[in-house]
C-alpha cells in the first residue's frame, strides 16, 4: 500500500498575500500606494478590504485631528496638532498636510483660507492676483481639489461685496456620511435679512447635482444674527450662536439639517443652552464644540469654594428641557490642585468625550483633562520635548499661547462685546474620505 499523499497547505495568492500585508499598514501609507496604483485603488477601496482592515487595526482607535484657529485668515491656522497616531501614522501635522497639499500650477494666488473643515474634508477659499474669489472642496491628504462655481446669479463682484457684510456667512460645509465614509457634501452660505430677524437666506451647492438652489428658512422667534459667521457642523446638520433679547451672550443654539429638509422651505430648529440657574456664577460666555458625534456645550461655573466644570451633551434639536443632557460635573478644588484658579475650556477631544481640553492662564499650557478618572496633565508650547497626550499622539503648538491671550477676553463673561465659535476641529476620518463625485 503506498504511501497516503499529504495535503499541502494551501498558499495564498499574491493578490491575498499582498492584501493582508498591505491591512497592516497606516491609512497615510495605504493611501500613497493608492494613489500611484490603479490596479490597486479598487481594491483599497472596496468594503472587504475596509473590513480586513478594521479587524486588524481595531485598537488603533485614535486619528490624527487639530484644534484650529478661526480668526486667522491664512492657511497657517492650526495652534495645536496632534500627528504621529497608529492609524494613519502621519510624521507631521495636518496644518502642514494643508500647506503642502493645495498647491495650484496655473493660477497665481495672492489669498488663501480655510473656511470649514469635516470628516476630512475642507472648504478652501482662494483669491488669484487679480482678486477674482475661488472656493474649492478637497481632501488635503489625497489631494483631491474640485472647484466649487459661484452661484449663477452672482458674480466675482458681487460675492466680494458680500464677504464685507457682517450677516454673510460662506463656511458653511456638512457632509453626508454612510459607515463612515463621505458619500456627498454641500457648501453654504448664508444671508440674515437683518441684524434682528426671523429670516434666513440659503445658498446651497450640492456634490450630488453640481448645481446651487436657494431657499428661505425661518426661525421660530426673532434672534440676533451677529454671531453667524462661523458654524458647527455634524451629521449634516450646521449648528450656530444665536441670541434673543437683551443679552451680551449666546443663549441659544439654530441649527437646520441641510439634508432631510433639502426640497422644503421649513423653519430652523432652535435649542435653548441649559444651566441658566448657574448663570450668576458662569464665567465664561457659552460655546459649542463636538466630541464622539455629538455637539457639547462646557463651562467654567463658580462655586463650593472653587471651580465647578460642567459638560453637557445635546441630545434633542427640540427646544425643551431635555434637550441636554448634562455628562460631567467635576469640582476640580481637588481634582486640578496646583493648577491655579485662572483657565478656560477650549474644546472637548474629538472622539472621547471624557477628555476635555483647557487652557491655564497660571502655567501657560494646554490642560488635558479626563473628566471620569480626574487625572490632567500640563503641555506647554515652550516645552524642548516631545509632547504626548492622552491617547499617545505627539502634540505640535503653533502660537497657541498669542491666540489664548487673545481671545481670553472675548470669552470672560464681565467682557460686553460680541464672541462667536473662534476654535475648531479638524479630524481626520477613520477610514479614506475621496471626494464624492457628480451623480450621473
Amino acid at each position: 500500500m503506498g504511501k497516503q499523499q499529504r495535503k499541502k497547505p494551501k498558499k495564498l495568492v499574491p493578490e491575498e498575500a499582498w492584501v493582508k500585508i498591505f491591512a497592516r499598514l497606516s491609512l497615510r501609507n495605504i493611501a500613497r500606494f493608492r494613489s500611484v496604483c490603479k490596479e490597486w485603488k479598487s481594491i483599497i477601496d472596496s468594503e472587504f478590504f475596509r473590513d480586513l482592515y478594521e479587524s486588524i487595526n481595531s485598537s488603533s482607535s485614535s486619528v490624527s485631528w487639530s484644534i484650529m484657529d478661526r480668526r486667522n485668515k491664512t492657511l497657517s491656522l492650526e495652534i495645536v496638532g496632534h500627528h504621529g497616531c497608529e492609524r494613519w501614522g502621519l510624521t507631521n501635522s495636518l496644518g502642514a498636510s494643508l500647506i503642502t497639499s493645495y498647491n495650484p500650477e496655473t493660477t497665481t494666488l495672492r489669498k488663501t483660507s480655510v473656511l470649514s473643515c469635516t470628516d476630512g474634508i475642507v472648504l478652501l477659499y482662494t483669491e488669484d492676483s487679480q482678486g477674482s474669489p475661488m472656493y474649492h472642496v478637497g481632501n488635503p491628504l489625497l489631494r483631491q481639489w474640485v472647484r466649487i462655481p459661484l452661484p449663477p446669479h452672482l458674480s466675482s463682484f458681487d460675492v466680494v461685496r458680500l464677504q464685507e457684510n457682517r450677516l454673510f456667512s460662506d463656511t458653511g460645509l456638512v457632509t453626508k456620511m454612510e459607515r463612515g465614509i463621505a458619500v456627498g457634501y454641500k457648501v453654504v452660505w448664508i444671508l440674515a435679512s437683518c441684524v434682528i430677524s426671523r429670516e434666513l437666506n440659503f445658498m446651497i451647492y450640492s456634490s450630488e447635482t453640481g448645481l446651487w438652489k436657494t431657499k428661505n428658512v425661518r426661525t421660530p422667534i426673532a434672534l440676533i444674527w451677529s454671531r453667524l459667521k462661523y458654524s458647527v457642523s455634524l451629521n449634516g446638520i450646521l449648528y450656530w450662536l444665536a441670541a434673543a433679547g437683551n443679552t451680551i451672550d449666546a443663549n441659544h443654539v439654530a441649527s437646520y439639517d441641510l439634508f432631510h429638509n433639502d426640497d422644503i422651505d421649513d423653519e430652523c430648529n432652535i435649542i435653548l443652552f441649559p444651566g441658566k440657574q448657574y448663570l450668576r456664577c458662569q464665567r465664561f460666555k457659552r460655546t459649542i464644540t463636538t466630541s464622539a458625534r455629538s455637539v457639547m456645550y462646557c463651562n467654567v461655573f463658580s462655586g463650593d469654594g472653587g471651580r465647578i466644570i460642567r459638560v453637557w451633551r445635546l441630545i434633542s434639536t427640540n427646544n425643551d428641557p431635555k434637550s441636554w443632557q448634562l455628562l460631567w460635573k467635576l469640582n476640580t478644588k481637588l481634582s486640578l490642585k496646583g493648577l491655579g484658579a485662572d483657565y478656560f475650556p477650549v474644546v472637548m477631544h474629538p472622539l472621547n468625550s471624557d477628555i476635555i481640553y483647557l487652557w491655564s492662564r497660571n502655567k501657560n499650557a494646554l490642560v488635558l483633562l479626563n473628566l471620569r478618572t480626574h487625572k490632567f496633565s500640563l503641555h506647554k508650547e515652550s516645552s524642548s520635548s516631545e509632547n504626548k497626550s492622552m491617547d499617545g499622539c505627539i502634540m505640535r503648538f503653533s502660537g497657541c499661547k498669542e491666540y489664548m491671550d487673545l481671545v481670553y477676553p472675548l470669552f470672560y463673561n464681565d467682557f460686553i462685546g460680541n464672541h462667536n465659535l473662534y476654535f475648531s476641529q479638524y479630524v481626520l476620518p477613520r477610514w479614506f474620505n475621496p471626494l464624492p463625485q457628480l451623480s450621473p
